[in-house]
């Protein structure tokens, strides 16, 4: 029997995850990207020597990863080397307090000691409290389609159900660490998690409270060579596996008719002829403006335009002449008021006036990665998705200033006149680049149950054929939680074939 067309839109880690769980179940699978790379988000500029991941930074919970490569019988350890990091992350706050946060339990507990004593015992009931979160959720939220009620309920189990309704809560992330510490310092800090899927603490589930559990449990991972090494790997493997990929081909249109997708329309207007197609697209954008014709009964442009989107992020990308050994891999400078830079981003939707400043420093690790003697600084600050209030291309230098001074003021003397290399990612560019909702980075937001537990499904509901992948679908944002949309989303696809899935 013929194998049946399945047409990717969208070459990301959902993308890619997708493509090789299909190919490895026997379908004819063609990959369609609209930049000249593969990744996505997870991307590279490389410029004078510096190299900066232009994504994601850091790996967790390495063993989806893993078993991606193993779904299309490849081993992971032949394509890429995973380093663990020490310390996972470097903490400052205004007032010169300072905590490095290990694997090694035993460190940060000894850091612990040195600016919250009062707070060791809680620290371990919070990681306690986490790794329940874990284990009563990870099948139901994570590992399974959530809207595939079959599968969900094999998942569960009689614990399972007795736990969820204990830890079931419609508390935040911020009550659960209020609750937990009296040490400001670590109420600030295991808020910050709620920003690995772009939201509020003061405003998402406390659920995601499991977060840091994973990091502590799972590790925290650099892969040699920069992260994009993981695109370019998963590129190799899939190409090996028989898939086509096409780069510079941009999806104009997802073509539906009579309730069923019949394939895609490019925008020089080639069609191509599929059965199924999976859109890696952002899943708001692919409702916008890849179905035009369709009668969208779930998402139509009244509602897409109410949803929430993630947080976005103003980027410099910072080659230095010098290095700067104040700095960890990881380091995070917080700011002096939590909760009003959040208000700024979700609720005024301006850039924060005094952000919290993310710095990677891959170079601390990896010297192929900038020139001897030179730094390659990743600095980020959590900002508003685009509105109509301001226009980017007019606020983004005198921003960057300000950041910089910032970042000088907390300790990196001289980092203005060390810059020789520099690049700027807005979330407008976000939006332009990856076709991003709003330049969106995690798509929608987390911040209500419904955003967080009920994201557009993996089976489209207005066609057949039609399925998702990616972080603005089920079950988030993130490489491990994308890795497995891809993998759910191709389950997906077998089971309506009925065909075996290679993704069990």
């Amino acid at each position: 029997m013929k194998a049946k067309r399945v047409i990717i839109v969208g070459a990301g880690l959902g993308g890619l995850s997708a493509a090789l769980h299909l190919a490895a179940s026997g379908f004819q699978v063609t990959l369609l990207e609209k930049n000249p790379t593969v990744g996505g988000k997870l991307n590279r500029i490389v410029a004078d020597g510096y190299t900066f991941d232009t994504g994601p930074s850091l790996v967790t919970m390495p063993d989806i990863l893993r078993d991606t490569f193993a779904a299309a019988g490849a081993c992971l350890d032949d394509y890429l080397t995973l380093q663990p990091l020490d310390p996972i992350c470097r903490y400052r706050w205004p007032d010169g307090a300072q905590l490095d946060l290990s694997a090694d339990l035993s460190k940060t507990v000894a850091a612990l000691r040195r600016i919250a004593p009062e707070d060791e015992a809680a620290f371990f009931r919070f990681l306690s409290y986490g790794a329940d979160l874990y284990t009563a959720t990870a099948p139901v939220f994570l590992f399974s389609d959530f809207r595939n009620w079959r599968q969900l309920w094999q998942r569960l189990d009689r614990q399972l159900l007795r736990q969820l309704p204990r830890l079931a809560t419609l508390k935040t992330v911020a009550d659960r660490t209020t609750e937990f510490f009296s040490s400001p310092y670590l109420r600030q800090l295991f808020n910050r998690y709620a920003t690995y899927n772009g939201s509020s603490p003061y405003r998402a589930q406390a659920t995601f409270c499991l977060i840091p559990y994973v990091e502590f449990a799972f590790g925290a991972w650099y892969v040699a060579g920069g992260l994009y090494r993981i695109a370019e790997a998963l590129l190799q493997v899939a190409a090996a596996r028989g898939v086509t990929i096409q780069t510079n081909a941009p999806v104009a249109e997802i073509v539906v008719e009579g309730g069923r997708v019949q394939g895609v329309r490019l925008e020089d207007n080639t069609f191509l002829a599929a059965e199924v197609v999976v859109s890696n697209a952002d899943s708001l954008y692919t409702y916008a403006r890849l179905l035009p014709g369709l009668r969208r009964r779930t998402y139509d442009d009244r509602r897409l335009a109410r949803i929430e989107p993630s947080c976005s992020g103003f980027i410099l990308l910072l080659g230095t002449r010098r290095r700067f050994d104040t700095l960890a891999h990881h380091n995070i400078f917080f700011s002096g008021d939590y909760p009003r830079e959040f208000s700024e981003i979700f609720d005024t939707l301006t850039p924060p006036r005094d952000p919290t400043i993310y710095v990677c420093a891959t170079s601390r690790t990896d010297p192929t990665q900038a020139p001897p003697g030179g730094e390659n600084l990743f600095v980020m600050v959590n900002a508003p998705a685009v509105c109509e209030a301001y226009d980017w291309d007019d606020i983004a230098s005198a921003y960057r200033h300000h950041i910089v001074a910032r970042l000088e003021a907390l300790g990196l003397t001289g980092l203005s006149e060390s810059i020789v290399v520099e690049e700027r990612l807005t979330p407008k560019r976000f939006a332009g680049w990856f076709n991003a909702h709003r330049g969106a980075i995690y798509g929608l937001s987390s911040n209500s149950l419904r955003n967080a537990f009920w994201r557009p499904p993996i089976r489209a509901q207005e066609a057949q054929g039609l399925y998702f992948a990616g972080g603005g679908t089920h079950p988030g944002g993130g490489i491990p939680l994308v890795l497995l949309s891809g993998k759910l989303a191709a389950a997906a696809v077998a089971e309506d074939f009925g065909l075996p899935s290679a993704t069990a």
